[in-house]
């Protein structure tokens, strides 16, 4: 069950990430309902993180939920942001996300 948990934080710090890249592209009413939004985001990503390290090692919960940040704010910046799409880009997540798996497969939790 922690480990869904662990899954929806990771899901959580890219919609904080994702926030921070819209507050970044507004101005006004909307560039603060953005900073909102990276603010709740943050508060649950955290507050599962936490959850979750209650029984999963810290260095692996931490690894995994940065990953799955990673992962996913590239792929945002990629989709919604036009960020360049790369060979090199594209083999460091392919990369980042075998790590991610390995690190669950031998987790002892």
């Amino acid at each position: 069950m922690n480990w869904i948990i662990l899954i929806i934080a990771g899901l959580f710090e890219v919609a904080f990430a994702s926030c921070l890249g819209k507050v970044k592209e507004t101005t006004g009413t909307a560039m603060y309902f953005w900073f909102a939004g990276f603010l709740i985001s943050l508060t649950i990503s955290m507050l599962l993180l936490i959850k979750a390290t209650e029984t999963l090692p810290i260095g692996t919960a931490y690894a995994v939920w940065t990953g799955i940040g990673a992962i996913g704010t590239v792929l945002v910046g990629i989709f919604l942001f036009r960020e360049p799409v790369t060979f090199w880009r594209i083999f460091f997540i392919i990369t980042l996300i075998s790590s991610v798996i390995g690190l669950k497969a031998v987790s002892s939790h």
